[in-house]
């Protein structure tokens, strides 16, 4: 059924309303409770005002109309004729039909003004519901896609297109034109006024920031005030600047975070490089400016280089796999494994460097395989047992413990080192981050931590610490079960 058959419809339904509500309040005032004319008026009135509120004005003046007459027909003498005998009853009941008509003028005023209001309410409520979906996104690009769906969801348009003074593309709710032409919208962005095409039910608003015209809103299929799409304009036209702004602040931010973390690296580097660097020049100038040099010292310079190569061969290392992982760029080779394997290759590896340390590897035998690269997780597993050696005293035993809980293998490597404060336990993963109590007693890059961190993290799991200064801490990291 169109608006116009659901219109005339209840306009029918109305006026048949009201003259039953007549027909009902003239019989029972007539036939049985034999009411007197000033009581059939109240009455009359009182249908006429609730006709007025639920119909409309046309039927309440309609039945003040046929008030009027069945009020002279059966209640005003000679009763049964259209006929007024007294003079004081016309003047009764030309106040009748005045005050009838008046009441349903100023009953259809308030439910107009009832009306309007409750529109003005709903209008806000989605103009506010709209500016929520606009602090969505803070992508230009993506905001621009997504506002012409977000008008149709919001405010029931058949369809909507969006498009800017600085760009030639044409933003839209879906595949259809819909008679929101490009050609339009950039007409609106050159002239900045607001265009309306009632019998196509299109309208074509300018995004305006202040007296600055950025955009063309255009809507179809609307019945929406140009109130409402003057806001509408204005929302969009603010959420696309802002989003802007926001996306400048971003890479603003970002190039000052990459330009930090490049003299980070550079200082890092610089320093880490010229240890061992400085070790083998002097070991080789040692070697070359003085011919006499007894077996022994010529076997300790040369150890020296070969150690300092390989610490300088390691760091070079860590620096490329750190990039790499970065850029997602390592291949991992998940299969279902037992973490043993992995643990007694870190160890071995290890032999040398835990000579002073007493390794307590407690892993039960029936613990479930873990989904892992082995080969990376041992490399996790060297760099946490090696950190556990290199900040604990000599002695100081390190405890390597695992357990299956929640779908999840976890594995922890607890030492008794100086422990970490509150405060740097959520900085050692970082990169580059080095302990402000270590960092001159200990021998690193700070990448150790940042690269074991992204392996764990590519395999689905978790990296974490729990530490208590002068008590040691354990650091430990979860696989899923494969």
């Amino acid at each position: 059924m169109t608006a116009s058959a659901r219109s005339f419809s209840g306009s029918l339904y109305g006026y048949a309303t009201a003259l039953l509500c007549v027909a009902g309040i003239t019989l029972v005032g007539y036939r049985w409770l034999h009411l007197n004319p000033t009581t059939l008026a109240l009455a009359y009135l009182l249908g006429i005002l609730a006709i007025s509120a639920s119909c409309g004005l046309r039927q309440a003046v309609f039945m003040s109309v046929i008030a009027t007459l069945a009020f002279n027909y059966f209640f005003l003498p000679p009763i049964g004729t259209f006929t007024i005998a007294d003079p004081q009853n016309w003047v009764a009941l030309f106040a009748f039909l005045v005050t009838a008509v008046t009441a349903s003028e100023l009953s259809e005023r308030a439910r107009r003004g009832a009306r309007s209001a409750n529109e003005r309410r709903q209008e806000l409520e989605r103009l506010y519901a709209f500016s929520q979906l606009l602090l969505s996104s803070d992508s230009p690009a993506e905001l621009l896609n997504l506002i012409p769906r977000y008008i149709v969801e919001s405010f029931g348009v058949r369809s909507a297109a969006v498009s800017l003074s600085s760009r030639s593309d044409v933003y839209r709710s879906g595949p259809s034109i819909d008679g929101l032409e490009a050609a339009d919208l950039q007409l609106i962005c050159l002239r900045g006024e607001p265009r309306f095409d009632a019998v196509r039910e299109i309208a074509f608003m300018p995004l305006r920031m202040g007296m600055r015209v950025v955009g063309g809103l255009g809507v179809a299929g609307s019945a929406l005030s140009r109130q409402t799409l003057e806001a509408i304009g204005s929302l969009v036209a603010i959420a696309i600047e802002r989003a802007g702004a926001v996306e400048k602040l971003s890479r603003a931010e970002a190039s000052r975070e990459s330009e930090q973390l490049r003299s980070v690296l550079l200082d890092s580097v610089t320093h880490e490089f010229r240890s061992p660097l400085t070790a083998i020049k002097a070991s080789v100038t040692s070697l070359l400016g003085s011919q006499i040099h007894s077996p022994e010292e010529k076997l300790e310079l040369l150890t020296i280089i070969n150690e300092e190569s390989d610490r300088l061969n390691r760091l070079i290392g860590e620096a490329a796999e750190m990039a790499q992982l970065d850029a997602s760029k390592v291949e991992f080779r998940f299969a279902p494994a037992p973490i043993d394997g992995p643990v007694e290759e870190a160890l071995e590896e290890l032999k040398q460097l835990l000579v002073q340390h007493p390794v307590d590897v407690r892993i039960p035998a029936n613990l479930p395989p873990a989904r892992m690269d082995s080969a990376h997780i041992k490399e996790v597993m060297v760099h946490l047992i090696e950190n556990a050696a290199k900040y604990s005293p000599a002695g100081a035993p390190i405890r390597i413990t695992a357990e299956a809980k929640d779908q999840a293998l976890t594995v922890n490597i607890a030492d008794r080192g100086p422990g970490i404060d509150d405060f740097e336990q959520s900085l050692v993963f970082e990169k580059f981050y080095r302990g402000r109590n270590q960092r001159v007693q200990v021998h690193g890059t700070g990448m150790g931590l940042a690269i074991c961190k992204a392996i764990v993290e590519a395999h689905g799991g978790h990296l974490g610490v729990t530490s208590q200064l002068g008590h040691g801490s354990v650091f430990y990291f979860s696989l899923p079960v494969g």
